[in-house]
């Protein structure tokens, strides 16, 4: 299958900024595959991110973006969700911005149930703002904040969105380049707030202070620790220590949020 890329590249703004190895060009890729395959219009679609490096992707894309305050991605975009429902609405940004600073945002907004989907890039960091450790940095691991070995215990971003009440949940990585279309589609498509992960690399901020030799390194652990979710019904806990599922971990049909505030509205109007 052929894809539209040229439609959805904002003219003028290549080469993009990240980093060489960085896996945030690989998902900007994924999800102009998944706008082409629902065949969405740049006109009735919204993409919004807060403050990072994966904050920059709307940056890049020809549609109506919004690149707005550090961990309120997901504030401004249920503004725009409500004032113009028919919209696509998307949220892309890092796993500090979203699950940090906008962490009160991310639940909200899954509780909600609101129809838009958020494109969460977990790189285990806070890359642009000095590589300080974020709520995903892994246990034990080093970050600027934490020279020693971090001593935090990790969000898990899919379990936290499904207990926060998303109705679709899914994850990837970006060595899974051609999954993450198909989830982003899914995600797009699916009425509710849908959340989709996708585990990337960052070589300059974690890379370099975890003593990773190369990308590729860093791509191999991405490969090696993904199991997708019906080999994993098949493995026992133990096979399963350490690895990350993937693919749609949970999905549900639950009252929209934006029908529920239009249906409140009627009422009071004809009250």
């Amino acid at each position: 299958m052929s894809y539209d890329y040229e439609k959805w590249i904002r003219p003028g703004k290549l080469p993009h900024i990240w980093c060489p190895g960085c896996g945030h060009g690989i998902v900007m890729k994924g999800l102009i595959r998944a706008l082409d395959i629902c065949g969405l219009e740049k006109n009735n679609t919204a993409i919004v991110s807060g403050i990072g490096c994966a904050s920059r992707l709307p940056g890049y894309i020809d549609a109506c973006t919004l690149h707005t305050a550090h961990g309120r991605a997901a504030a401004f975009a249920t503004g725009v969700k409500m004032a113009k429902p028919e919209m696509t609405v998307i949220c892309c940004g890092g796993d500090g911005d979203g699950t940090a600073i906008g962490g009160n945002h991310f639940i909200h907004a899954c509780r909600r149930n609101i129809d838009m989907t958020y494109v969460l890039l977990n790189n285990h960091i806070y890359g642009m703002t000095g590589g300080q450790f974020s709520p995903c940095t892994p246990t034990g691991a080093k970050a600027s904040t934490t020279p020693y070995g971090n001593p935090d215990p990790i969000f898990d971003i899919s379990k936290l969105a499904i207990g926060a009440g998303a109705t679709f949940v899914a994850r990837t990585t970006a060595f899974h380049a051609t999954q993450i279309d198909k989830l982003i589609a899914e995600g797009i498509k699916h009425k509710g707030m849908a959340v989709i992960e996708v585990v990337d690399d960052c070589p300059t901020t974690y890379g370099r202070r975890n003593k990773f030799r190369s990308v590729v390194d860093m791509m191999k652990v991405l490969k090696d620790t993904a199991v997708p979710v019906a080999a994993a019904a098949k493995m026992t806990a133990e096979q399963l220590e350490g690895k990350l599922l993937t693919g749609v971990l949970y999905k549900e049909d639950k009252p929209e949020y934006c029908e529920q505030y239009a249906k409140i509205i009627a009422k009071v109007k004809g009250a």
